[in-house]
């Protein structure tokens, strides 16, 4: 049976902004992204500036917004603030914008250059969130099982889910995709 539930829907934009133009660039999208954020519907954004990766040599920013779901996201896509912020930031942008969806937990294993590589297959997404997910989770059992056994259930189970994904987010996962880089992305490990 289909789930009938809505998801969320993240939407990833990539800008190169103007070279001497950076700083009122990095403003507006302040603003931008502040509007965004309060937006009926929206989850929260973030903004990732050039070289905020490890070992990246980019000069995009990538703004990733959350949806509650594909409806609040057309409806921001087509809102007048979201025009008029487009507006007042576009003579402060190089090239043009690079716009994608992520599902799922894809985006945990997005490659460095976002704007030009494929997604690996959801079945190696699986896979790799598994192999992080696995041993995360036996080590937060072995580490606190017995001091959170007599909470109740769901709090045990809401700091667990927590804890994973603070720790998948930005410890395990970022390393794992570095070392599964080749396998999850072959057609860039051979340029």
């Amino acid at each position: 049976m289909k789930n009938s539930q809505p998801h969320p829907v993240l939407m990833l934009v990539s800008r190169q902004a103007k070279l001497g133009h950076e700083a009122r660039f990095e403003c507006l999208m302040a603003e931008f992204l502040a509007k965004a954020d309060a937006y009926p519907g929206c989850l929260g954004t973030q903004l990732v500036h050039p070289g905020d990766e490890e070992d990246v040599d980019d000069k995009l920013y990538h703004a990733l917004i959350a949806f509650e779901n594909e409806a609040c996201r057309q409806a921001w896509q087509s809102s007048p603030e979201r025009a008029a912020s487009l507006l007042e930031i576009s003579p402060y942008i190089e090239g043009k914008a690079f716009v994608r969806g992520i599902s799922g937990l894809a985006h945990w294993f997005l490659p460095t250059q976002l704007a030009k590589a494929e997604q690996p297959p959801r079945w190696k997404v699986a896979i790799a969130t598994w192999l992080g997910i696995f041993p995360t989770v036996y080590l937060l059992f072995v580490l606190l099982g017995e001091l959170l056994a007599p909470w109740p259930l769901i709090g045990r189970i809401f700091l667990l889910t927590i804890l994973v994904v603070a720790i998948m987010t930005w410890g395990v996962a970022p390393r794992l995709t570095r070392l599964l880089k080749p396998w999850l992305y072959p057609s860039e490990s051979n340029k």
